[in-house]
């Protein structure tokens, strides 16, 4: 099964920006979706951004504006740019890989200081 591994996480101001990276061990290709999602203390998993296989992207409401996903087939590379970021961003970042299964990462924090 593929493996999933993220990267870029840390601690940033509001207002400041990370970017996220998200290496796949196979071909982001073969999947019909990549995704991000993220999940803070107490609260569901939801999906912050999403892009398919075509280049098709949607995003959560309350990102939109702000974050852009992109994906690299080539690297089997698929990428979160996250700008202006909030206190409310902050949470656990997972990459998700949807085929006939979807696949997790192992996430990687994101904190937001006010």
């Amino acid at each position: 099964q593929v493996q999933l591994v993220e990267s870029g996480g840390g601690l940033v101001q509001a207002g400041g920006s990370l970017r996220l990276s998200c290496a796949a061990s196979e071909s982001i290709n073969s999947f019909n979706r990549m995704g991000w999602y993220r999940q803070a203390p107490g609260n569901q998993r939801e999906l912050v951004a999403g892009i398919t296989s075509g280049g098709s992207t949607n995003y959560a409401d309350s990102v939109k504006g702000r974050f852009t996903i992109s994906r690299d087939s080539a690297k089997n590379l698929v990428h979160l740019q996250m700008n202006s970021l909030k206190p409310e961003d902050t949470a656990v970042y997972y990459c998700a890989a949807d085929g006939l299964f979807r696949f997790w990462g192992q996430g990687t924090q994101v904190t937001v200081s006010s």
